[in-house]
Parts: structure tokens; sequence; C-alpha cells
């Protein structure tokens, strides 16, 4: 059997809104309508597709591999829009960045509270984790 994830629902407030959000961040094409939702392409074929509830939304975790380049830019619209980022997903080590298997990664939040990640390189059990503030 293969199995390969093609979509996952990201609830939120304003679907309109947090579309923009990753789409800007992430430099993606615009979002697609798909019923009541927006949909938003990754370049490996997954989708994330924003539906609007009322009510408390779950905080989830969402990582995106992505050049060294594009993380300097992600970087950079991050302190342009002075949008807190974080080394760690427990959020304790503020204004940091990690490094581990020869990249660099960084968390911050989307508008509804749900946890980004831009990693330059995917994650490995046998590197260690190091942490410091960017230049």
């Amino acid at each position: 059997m293969t199995a390969q994830l093609n979509h996952t629902i990201v609830w939120c407030r304003d679907k309109h809104r947090s579309a923009a959000f990753l789409t800007e961040i992430l430099q993606l094409p615009s979002p697609e309508t798909f019923g009541p939702m927006l949909v938003v392409r990754l370049d490996n074929g997954v989708s994330l597709d924003f539906y609007e509830r009322d009510g408390d939304i779950a905080m989830q975790h969402y990582a995106f591999l992505v050049t060294e380049e594009d993380f300097d830019r992600i970087f950079a619209h991050l302190g342009d829009h002075h949008i807190p980022y974080w080394a760690d997903p427990g959020r304790q080590r503020p204004a940091e960045i990690y490094l581990h298997n020869g990249g660099r990664g960084l968390y911050f939040q989307d508008p509804n509270g749900h946890l980004l990640e831009a990693l330059t390189q995917p994650n490995s059990a046998d590197e260690p984790v190091a942490y410091r503030k960017p230049d």
C-alpha cells in the first residue's frame, strides 16, 4: 500500500485573512475556492484548505521545508512586519533561530495561533539542535 498526504483542513476564523497570511509569507499563488474553503497549494502537491468555524480553534503545527534564500526572505518578512518568532515549538526561545542538520529553522504563529515552522533541512534524530540569535 502507498499513501501520500493530499490535503489537510486548517480551521480559522477568517479564511481570507489566514490564507493571505500564508501565501504572502511563503510567496505562494493566490488561494483557489473549493466549496466553502480557500485552498492553498504547496509545491509538493499537498494543499492546506482554510475552513472557517466559530468558537475555539485548536492550535496545529505546519512545517514548511524551504530553500536558504526563501528562509532569508521569510525571516526578513517577519522582521518587517514585527511578527514574533521562536527557535523552539514551546516558544521559550524568542527572537532566536535553531540550527539543525546543516540548516536553519524558526517558528511563528498565524492569525489563528497555529504554529508555523520554516526549515531549510529535514529533521534528523541523529543531529543535535543548537540555538542562536540571528545575525
